[in-house]
């Protein structure tokens, strides 16, 4: 059953990578439904975007976040657990998405709560197969909370 969406699906991507943020924005290109997705480079630019500071006053909330463990300035850990210790963020469902597959890493993330872990493929065709299988869980089944908070 297709979800109806009144709006974009809002996916902030924090990927310090050119070439997997480009990959990515690709893989999503074949959604099913209308994405509109905003990339943070780094951990300092993603809270400052979900925080709505200089240069994101007018940033959407989003609806979902795909999160880099190894990113500059502050890594995915610190950017997940402030994300989810913040009262106004912490319903944002976070996905993991990362070269990683450190059990500490995964141990780790998921005593922050993180809401999935998944090892990012290095294989084209594979990653192409992991953001449709994170489209069709997380964008068609699962019921997303709402902007309010």
């Amino acid at each position: 059953m297709k979800k109806e969406y009144s709006r974009p699906v809002d996916i902030l991507l924090v990927e310090d990578n050119p070439g997997d943020v480009r990959l990515t924005k690709e893989a999503f290109k074949e959604a099913r439904i209308p994405i509109v997705m905003n990339v943070a480079m780094d951990g300092e630019e993603a809270m400052a975007y979900l925080n709505r500071q200089p240069p994101f006053e007018n940033a959407s909330r989003p609806d979902f976040i795909l999160l880099d463990l190894n990113i500059p300035k502050r890594d995915g850990r610190e950017v997940l657990e402030m994300i989810k210790n913040d009262k106004s963020l912490r319903n944002i469902p976070v996905v993991v998405l990362t070269t990683s597959n450190a059990e500490q890493d995964i141990a780790k993330t998921y005593s922050l709560n993180v809401n999935a872990y998944i090892n990012k493929p290095v294989d084209f065709d594979r990653f192409f197969e992991i953001v449709q299988k994170i489209e069709d869980f997380w964008l068609m089944t699962v019921a997303l909370p709402s902007d309010a908070e």
